[in-house]
């Protein structure tokens, strides 16, 4: 498993640069005002997604990677094993998902994502 299966483009409005994504590229765009998030489909690609900026987990200029595992808890102890950072721990998305922040030993801001179904979020 442990595949890219998320992308994320910080944005101060993330409604209108979803809209400009999806109308550059032809992506299939759902906007979520309640989150002030907006989601993108992408064919044959990972999903992805526009945060609002908020200078904490979220900067402009910071694309977010999340990697998909089946144990986010077990792959932050290697990522400390191996000489990387916990940034976030696990932390609820909502009723089916978790993820996490990490950086490598290079400084690279990378996230983690864990269903809790795994069998429904698998993208093979």
């Amino acid at each position: 498993m442990n595949q890219i299966v998320h992308v994320e483009f910080p944005a101060t409005d993330p409604i209108s640069a979803g809209k400009f994504y999806s109308e550059l590229f032809g992506w299939k765009l759902k906007a979520w005002p309640e989150y002030n998030y907006a989601t993108v489909e992408i064919e044959g690609g990972p999903a992805g997604g526009f945060p609002q900026i908020d200078g904490k987990d979220y900067k402009s200029g910071d694309v977010v990677v999340y990697i998909q595992t089946d144990d986010i808890e077990g792959t932050l102890e290697r990522i400390e094993a191996l000489g990387g950072k916990i940034l976030r721990p696990r932390t609820a998305i909502n009723d089916s998902s978790w993820y996490a922040f990490f950086a490598d030993p290079s400084g690279n801001r990378v996230a983690l994502f864990s269903s809790k179904n795994p069998a429904a979020s698998d993208r093979k």
